[in-house]
């Protein structure tokens, strides 16, 4: 079953026996979040801004059917990303795995008068504070969530900022007190800062120094999700140099950061979408995707796709998630929670592998189509709906002016805008 063979407004009802959608699950994602929810979520509220929600399909992950929520306004990342998915399925489809869902709080610590003594102390007293946190503090206890760990970082005195110091601060090593989190099936953002904040005097007394800032670490590098996949040289038809040039167009962005910025793009076109679909954080996987691509000094690419000895493609992508299933806008936000219902995910862990079959997809059908098609042909003849929507073509004129365009090779405005006006013919009508 193909949903763009399907009218719009009966896409939803087709998928609901596979998604156990409710009736009021299809109402909330055809009508979106209200003023008053939005009310509720942050301040100042005036009106809704809209995205499309489309769904990827094809994708078959460790053996499981998915169906893939995806939020995005960029023409071609939902179908490319359901052709990707559709070329895997030949060897098996994807294989993910994922870490347990560890996440970092950082204490700062200055104007400590002996580092050597408080990382001591600090080390010491760590499964006490540890068991505080877990069993006695009433505002950082959770079912769902507990804290694992106490790491101490050093990071020395920095030049830089000593020599733009006027009063000579900057001169002094920072004590860094790293909690580690199992987050279970939240992100983790709420309660780590709480804990945080809860465990600054406790520090400061076992340093003799100075706490200043208190916070969760975006860069969740002890919660990684993987994936890799197989696609068949034959599956990229007649073209027997197509798996070498996708090959070639890897290197290229691992070798180069200009490149691996665009390449990285591509992948997080993917990532994002179903983020956003499924309420999480988008901004927070996004800086965690770029550092860690960054992570050796210099920034390369966030896959790696390569000819095997059978002579096909293989694909793999290793990044950060840090997305939850519970709490934050997946519980306020109704699309959210009927996004998940579509993805059928049980786990924080399971969606963030998700997340990373989606990106590998993505980023191959961008590449592929860079290396074998190039962009005006595999990009811009997709943009000529938008093109033809700008100029204020409806209905079924949309496919027609947009038809007419990519057959003329001319995807432009004010071309789109005289084949309105003439009724958005194609050559050889009356």
């Amino acid at each position: 079953m193909k949903l763009r063979d399907i009218p719009i407004e009966n896409r939803l009802s087709a998928i609901q026996p596979q998604t156990k959608l409710s009736d009021d699950d299809i109402r909330a994602v055809q009508r979106g979040l209200t003023l008053e929810q939005a009310g509720h979520m942050i301040e100042n509220v005036v009106g809704l801004y809209s995205l499309p929600l489309g769904i990827a399909q094809n994708f078959l992950i460790n053996g499981r059917e998915y169906l893939v929520p995806m939020v995005i306004e960029e023409a071609s990342v939902v179908a490319a990303c359901s052709f990707a998915a559709k070329l895997t399925r030949e060897t098996g489809g994807f294989v993910a795995a994922s870490t347990d869902p560890i996440m970092i709080g950082q204490i700062q610590t200055l104007d400590v008068p002996d580092v050597s003594a408080a990382k001591a102390r600090l080390a010491q007293a760590a499964p006490e504070l540890i068991d505080w946190l877990n069993t006695q503090n009433p505002s950082t206890m959770s079912k769902h969530a507990r804290a694992v760990g106490l790491e101490v970082r050093e990071i020395p005195p920095s030049p830089l900022i000593l020599s733009l110091s006027k009063d000579g601060r900057g001169g002094e090593t920072m004590l860094i007190v790293h909690l580690l989190y199992d987050c279970g099936d939240a992100m983790g953002a709420n309660l780590i800062n709480t804990a945080c904040e809860a465990l600054a005097p406790r520090v400061e007394l076992l340093t003799g120094g100075r706490v200043n800032l208190r916070i969760l670490s975006n860069l969740s590098d002890r919660r990684m999700a993987r994936a890799s996949c197989v696609i068949r040289a034959k599956s990229l038809g007649d073209d027997a140099s197509a798996v070498q040039r996708i090959e070639e167009a890897s290197l290229f962005a691992e070798a180069d950061p200009y490149r691996a910025t665009t390449h990285n793009k591509g992948v997080m076109n993917g990532v994002d979408a179903v983020v956003m679909a499924t309420g999480n954080d988008w901004r927070a996987v996004e800086a965690a995707a770029h550092a860690h691509a960054a992570r050796d000094g210099r920034y390369t690419s966030m896959t790696k796709w390569r000819v095997n000895a059978d002579g096909d493609l293989a694909g793999e992508i290793e990044l950060p998630m840090a997305v939850g299933t519970v709490g934050g806008a997946t519980r306020s936000h109704p699309v959210a929670q009927a996004a998940l219902k579509i993805l059928g995910v049980q786990t924080a862990r399971e969606l963030a592998e998700v997340i990373a079959c989606v990106g590998l997809a993505q980023n191959f059908a961008a590449i592929r189509a860079l290396a074998m098609e190039g962009i005006q042909r595999g990009h811009m003849a997709l943009h000529a709906r938008q093109i033809a929507i700008s100029a204020g073509a409806t209905g079924d004129q949309i496919e027609r002016v947009a038809a007419r365009m990519i057959e003329e090779g001319r995807i432009r405005l004010d071309r789109a805008r005289e084949l309105i006006g003439d009724g958005g013919r194609k050559t050889g009508d009356g």
